[in-house]
């Protein structure tokens, strides 16, 4: 499923072609994906302003003139490709519907932006800009990873006297938003810190040390493309590229890449995820 970066690459990708123009109308191809479109969608959705366009935690939003607000969540293979004009005059070739094309937005410029769910479990919703926070997408997240309330004084009291695993609580959007399974196990190697030590165990000048490679690993990430996984597609179409740059993920068996280190990555199971770690440089 794609991750924080992956869905901040598409933001970015889509920005100028969305962010402060006009649909025009809205195909709406299909009454559903993983649940029911909202009513009208498509009425509402034609002849609005995008003012910006947003993300939170691993949602996009796009603000409407309307005081509406689109939610975009793109489950595990959900795209959102761009064809016709972009600013600048530079021109996508545009190709008929296909079969998974569920929803496409058409702007007053001549882009089209394309959702695209062969799986069908990404989602799409409306809902008031004023209350955004109630939606259940969105209620009850934590601070964004990139954000300025996201620090070491704030995840040291998230951590204290937790009894689950530090790879478990960095998992829980409550603590922190928008952080997947890929990204913990690559922000974990950098720290030295084993998925399976305690949260509450963890010390301060740790915990200090992790928010700053989570920091750092969201942003290579996201400088690289996000990491092309399955379905995973920037908004051009293109292929994102950090998975070249796994020091964990998927690396089972592969010696470790710390520098002196002698020991080989491992692949353990935690809550039915996998997790994987060197057992000699993390502790």
């Amino acid at each position: 499923m794609p991750e924080l970066p992956e869905v901040e690459t598409v933001r970015r990708g889509l920005e100028p072609v969305l962010a402060g123009q006009r649909l025009t109308h809205t195909d709406v191809r299909r009454p559903d994906l993983r649940w029911p479109f909202p009513k009208n969608m498509s009425e509402r959705l034609s002849d609005v302003c995008v003012m910006q366009l947003r993300r939170r935690s691993k949602v996009l939003l796009a603000d409407l003139d309307s005081g509406d607000t689109l939610l975009v969540h793109l489950g595990m293979s959900g795209r959102m490709l761009i064809e016709g004009t972009m600013p600048g005059g530079f021109h996508h070739p545009q190709s008929a519907p296909g079969k998974h094309d569920h929803v496409i937005f058409h702007t007053e410029a001549g882009a089209s932006i394309t959702f695209n769910d062969p799986r069908r479990f990404g989602a799409m919703d409306l809902w008031p800009t004023a209350e955004l926070e109630t939606h259940r997408f969105l209620a009850n997240l934590g601070p964004e990873p990139l954000g300025n309330d996201f620090n070491a004084p704030y995840l040291s009291g998230r951590l204290k006297g937790k009894g689950s695993t530090i790879k478990s609580a960095l998992l829980d959007q409550r603590i922190v938003a928008g952080l997947g399974n890929i990204y913990v196990c690559e922000a974990l190697w950098r720290a030295g810190i084993s998925p399976k030590r305690l949260a509450g165990k963890v010390s301060r000048p740790k915990v200090e040390n992790l928010v700053v490679h989570i920091r750092e690993t969201l942003a290579d990430a996201i400088a690289a493309g996000g990491s092309s996984l399955r379905d995973y597609r920037q908004a051009d179409g293109e292929l994102g590229y950090f998975q070249h740059s796994f020091a964990a993920y998927g690396q089972e068996g592969e010696p470790c890449q710390r520098e002196g280190c002698s020991g080989i990555v491992q692949r353990i199971v935690q809550s039915g995820r996998s997790s994987f770690h060197c057992a000699r440089c993390q502790k």
